[in-house]
């Protein structure tokens, strides 16, 4: 009998919650003609109530106990267990198409999944799981609230984002230090974003990166050396204070100032 252990250098925190994985599984019930991937699937708990639902699952773990246990215990996995690093997967290699992504997302590693996600958009219309409350939080916030950061607009940017429910710490094991959430991202209606995608995405950073500070201070960092900045009024704003569709005007108007 193969024995999976929690291991804290993999941010590994197995749900233990049966009712809870049903639900988690449930939120893709919109994409079920979609193929899905599993993102560290552990000892399995959401992976039996996805495949209830998909004819076409794959899951990927690095962790050789896990990939002993889901052999072991899922012989309908066989040719479908991945033991690759979700972070470096070339996805073209192993769907032609459209896929969606969900997982109880290794803690340690949640942003750096979402913005592997974000990468290949065009590939993944949904995404969804679980992560820490504070996350989901940070991902699902509007514009104008603390919670409000890069996260937020570089992945609203993309995708519509949901909080949907709160799940307390003893439904895992070893229970985290911290609530955990299950959030959905499905992506939205938005072809381009009208603007240099690679300065907004600076433009976006180093403004949050002081956020208590009115943008024109920080902005400086993606300007010439010593350039005279003229009146602008979203440069008296702080960075939470913008929309996306207002990142979007500032790094215009960034780019048509470096010309």
């Amino acid at each position: 009998m193969t024995y999976v252990r929690p291991k804290k250098n993999l941010g590994q925190h197995f749900l233990t919650d049966s009712k809870i994985a049903s639900r988690i599984a449930d939120t893709l019930d919109d994409f079920a003609n979609l193929p899905v991937l599993e993102v560290g699937p552990g000892t399995g708990m959401l992976t039996k109530h996805l495949l209830e639902k998909s004819s076409n699952l794959k899951v990927v773990e690095i962790d050789k106990e896990s990939i002993a246990y889901l052999n072991e215990h899922f012989p309908q996995l066989h040719g479908n267990i991945l033991e690759q690093n979700f972070l470096t997967m070339d996805f073209k290699q192993h769907w032609d198409g459209q896929f969606c992504v969900i997982g109880n997302y290794p803690y340690n590693i949640s942003s750096q999944i979402f913005f592997k996600v974000l990468d290949n958009k065009d590939l993944i219309p949904c995404c969804t799981g679980m992560i820490q409350k504070e996350v989901a939080e940070r991902m699902a916030a509007s514009h104008g609230s603390k919670a409000y950061g890069i996260l937020s607009v570089l992945m609203q940017a993309w995708y519509d984002i949901e909080y949907l429910f709160t799940v307390n710490e003893g439904a895992f094991n070893p229970p985290p230090k911290v609530k955990s959430a299950v959030i959905r991202l499905i992506r939205n209606d938005r072809k381009k974003l009208g603007c240099n995608e690679s300065l907004f995405k600076s433009v976006v950073k180093v403004t949050f990166n002081q956020r208590r500070k009115m943008i024109r201070n920080p902005i400086k960092a993606v300007l010439p050396q010593g350039i005279v900045l003229p009146e602008y009024e979203l440069l008296t704003k702080r960075p939470e204070q913008l929309s996306i569709e207002q990142f979007v005007e500032l790094t215009n108007w960034v780019e048509q100032l470096v010309k």
